[in-house]
């Protein structure tokens, strides 16, 4: 046990005895029994609506029951929240650096070492259920032995807590014989209240957003099956003489009877027995079209779109809805991250190494899928127009990492030679094994592409290694004040002695063609003619 006073991200003192009690365990027998009677069976539109204004009133047990069976008995809700569900636990988190200043890399590394833990996803997949109900509460079991940890994140029943009767947004543990429940310990609970639409938390849950279309589509189905029995086989009727006997009548109903349920049957000569075609086959598109309207409405409520889960429509359409999901996704990671970095990353820092001026946080990015194709053609266009663009921005976009030093990368293919006739052997053609490779260096060197827009010229070749012309330049250049020294004089004298702007204009337009630039003239002579020198041997 350690002998250090336990503190919270604040500073305030901290019971290490509460921190390591269990809470909020169900019990056998009330209000946080882990056993309850099913609410969708046989639930009514006036049952439905009796149970959602218990919820808001303050008596949600009921309402989070039937959250529970909706994801349950509907196969659609449970696939589209499933989905919306994996699509943030299919997210790596990052551990980031405080922008405000950086942390010891030990609070980094021990952040990063409770990220990757496996019960981290677990924990992950518990506080999403929030997405349905509204809320979602997951017990912190904190264990001590070379630092503090999470000994296990255990997911509790929502119907074990309620809102205060005050203000309906602080979550309190249920008890018996209390009306108010208790407060529940500050860093004992991972509390995740998602934030999908403005009002109170009871009310936020997509669970009761779909509620109503549950009902709907339930009584379809009922419905549906009820047709099904009447007009999904055909009616089976048995016809026998007016001498029949009452034996005989008997043996052909027993036939018609066996033929419902054996397919098979035996009747005596004489009689038969008609299959007469139910003519209600519109019914099934009636009741198909009522199920999947609704379950379009269940999929736009959940995912914000239709297309990717029912419709099937083309790509172009797809990748559009995808946006919107995106959006939702992204808002969905952030909010999730916002709870973790409260409830559990600055608390076990602060329990581990004090509290800090600034914390690192555990993020859920999200990156936005960028069209490859289209931002290779924008590059290849705009670059060579003189578009200065980082390589590591493309890179981040595209996925792709920062080569290292000794990586074998991909390089621009070389252009195409024509092959040159060899010459004559006349004795003197040979080249010695220094003179070869001096030519491999040429080819090789008149290959590179060029730096700025990764064609081909022969001005590109060697770009990057110095030569005479280099030289010149630099020589040039260590000059220029001396050459424009007296010109520089002239302006400066006109400056200073000018009254006004209009003056200044004046005295300017006088001195265009009196400027002092021999100096200058001399040394771009002097250049130019050394350069061609250059260029004429080669």
């Amino acid at each position: 046990m350690s002998t250090y006073q336990l503190v919270d991200p604040h500073g305030r003192p901290v019971s290490s005895r509460q921190l390591l009690t269990e809470e909020a365990a169900p019990t056998l027998t009330g209000v946080r029994s882990a056993w309850g009677d099913p609410v969708a069976s046989g639930l009514t539109p006036a049952g439905l609506a009796r149970l959602l204004r218990d919820a808001v009133e303050g008596e949600p047990a009921e309402y989070l029951a039937l959250a529970e069976e909706m994801e349950e008995r509907d196969l659609h809700y449970a696939s589209v929240l499933g989905t919306r569900k994996r699509a943030v636990l299919a997210i790596e988190p990052v551990v980031n650096q405080p922008k405000a200043g950086a942390v010891d890399d030990k609070v980094i590394d021990a952040v990063q070492e409770l990220v990757e833990a496996p019960i981290f996803e677990e924990m992950l997949i518990d506080v999403l259920d929030g997405l349905g109900k509204g809320f979602s509460v997951v017990e912190i079991l904190w264990e001590y032995g070379r630092s503090w940890q999470p000994r296990e994140y255990v997911w509790r029943d929502p119907r074990h807590f309620q809102f205060d009767r005050e203000t309906g947004r602080k979550l309190r543990l249920r008890e018996d014989g209390s009306i108010e429940g208790r407060e529940l310990s500050p860093y004992s609970f991972i509390r995740h209240i998602p934030k999908l639409k403005s009002g109170l938390p009871i009310r936020g849950g997509l669970a009761r957003l779909v509620a109503w279309a549950f009902l709907l589509k339930s009584y379809t189905l009922k419905d549906w099956a009820a047709f099904l029995e009447v007009f999904g086989m055909p009616l089976r009727v048995g016809r026998y003489n007016r001498s029949a006997t009452p034996d005989e009548k008997r043996v052909l109903l027993r036939a018609v009877r066996d033929l419902a349920s054996d397919a098979a049957a035996i009747i005596p000569s004489g009689m038969e027995i008609e299959f007469i075609e139910a003519k209600g086959g519109s019914g099934n598109a009636v009741f198909g079209a009522m199920a999947d309207y609704l379950d379009g409405q269940i999929s736009k409520a959940v995912l914000g779109q239709t297309m990717t889960t029912d419709d099937g429509s083309s790509l172009a359409q797809a990748q559009v809805h995808e946006n919107v999901r995106f959006d939702i996704l992204r808002a969905d990671g952030r909010q999730v991250a916002t709870t973790l970095n409260r409830d559990l990353i600055r608390p076990f820092i602060a329990f581990n190494f004090g509290p800090q001026e600034h914390y690192p946080t555990v993020a859920v990015p999200v990156a936005e899928a960028e069209d490859i194709k289209t931002l290779s053609e924008a590059l290849s266009t705009l670059v060579p127009l003189g578009l200065r663009v980082r390589s590591s921005e493309v890179r981040e976009k595209m996925g792709l990492s920062e080569p290292e030093d000794g990586d074998d990368v991909l390089r621009a293919p070389a252009p195409a030679t024509t092959p040159q006739a060899a010459p004559p052997d006349d004795g003197q053609s040979e080249e010695t094994e220094d003179e070869a490779a001096e030519d491999q260096d040429v080819t090789a060197s008149a290959a590179r592409a060029c730096p700025q827009c990764g064609g081909f010229h022969a001005t590109a070749a060697d770009a990057d290694e110095p030569d005479d012309l280099d030289a010149l330049l630099d020589d040039a250049l260590s000059e220029w004040g001396t050459d424009l020294a007296p010109m520089l004089e002239q302006l400066q004298a006109e400056f200073q002695a000018a009254t006004s702007y209009e003056d200044l204009r004046t005295r300017l337009d006088r001195l265009a063609g009196a400027l002092d630039v021999g100096p200058l003239a001399r040394r771009l002579a002097d250049l130019a003619m050394i350069a061609r020198g250059l260029g004429d041997a080669g």
